[in-house]
């Protein structure tokens, strides 16, 4: 078995067009932010060199975290192609500079295992603001009165009770500072970027079976707004649903900074 590093983002970009199938899965390690309570948030994503197929690695001996628990919020379902901070880490105050949290991938004869630390040169700018235009990421809470989240750790939410074939309605709220690096311009592009929606997309993070979102993808207000979705579940177990709000930089746009995306996870019980 060949064991590989996952390198930082750029490294890990395919230099060729991809191909539809029967590649590998890299994870990737995005940068850490400080959190309001001291804590500190080290976030992941991945690479999936397929541009077609959707790879499934089930946590436990192949898709595991260290120190700790196995299972600390990563993906199973991994999408093709790069998606950036898909979860994050939380460490606590003390975690220090020298200690790693590594995220390790075992698919098809590959081993890569990606560390994440707090060097100060992966510092990056999730809540703070995008320099030169202020953007912080829009805002999601899962419940009505649920609390507001900001950022690629997210909040997490639920359990909710579903049943095999029946729709699951999942509903969130979300809204935007309507800033972009446009908007820091005093352009047209950027009135019209201020004025823009929240995207949101529905996303399996981990669970045994398929899950069938209706719609898939869909927008908020950036004043604040609410949003659903309608999930089917093709087998029982413990799923957990990722919602991606994201502001009009986008996700890959947003680069180093972060700053532009939260994530929501909202974790069901299929029957």
């Amino acid at each position: 078995m060949a064991i590989g590093t996952a390198w930082p983002a750029s490294a890990q970009l395919p230099l060729a067009s991809a191909k539809a199938s029967g590649q590998t899965v890299t994870p990737a390690y995005e940068g850490w932010y400080r959190n309001a309570d001291g804590t500190f948030s080290l976030s992941f994503g991945y690479l999936n060199r397929n541009a077609e197929e959707v790879v499934d690695v089930p946590i436990g001996p192949n898709n595991f975290i260290t120190p700790g628990t196995e299972n600390q919020g990563q993906p199973s379902e991994f999408q093709p192609r790069r998606h950036w901070g898909v979860f994050a880490v939380k460490v606590p105050a003390d975690f220090g500079t020298s200690k790693e949290v590594v995220w390790t991938l075992k698919f098809r004869g590959q081993t890569y295992a990606i560390p994440g630390t707090l060097h100060p040169n992966w510092q990056i700018d999730a809540l703070e603001g995008e320099a030169g235009s202020g953007n912080t990421p829009p805002v999601l809470r899962l419940g009505d009165k649920g609390p507001e989240a900001r950022g690629p750790g997210g909040a997490t939410a639920g359990p909710l009770t579903a049943t095999v074939g029946q729709p699951l309605p999942i509903t969130v709220w979300a809204s935007d500072d309507g800033r972009s690096p446009a908007a820091a311009l005093g352009g047209a592009a950027g009135r019209g970027a201020a004025a823009a929606s929240v995207a949101l997309a529905w996303f399996k993070h981990q669970g045994p079976g398929k899950v069938t979102f209706t719609p898939v993808t869909g927008r908020a207000a950036a004043a604040g707004a609410q949003a659903s979705t309608s999930a089917v579940f093709s087998a029982p177990g413990d799923y957990i649903v990722r919602i991606r709000a994201n502001d009009s930089s986008g996700v890959t746009g947003a680069g180093h900074a972060q700053c532009c995306w939260t994530n929501g996870f909202v974790k069901v019980t299929v029957k």
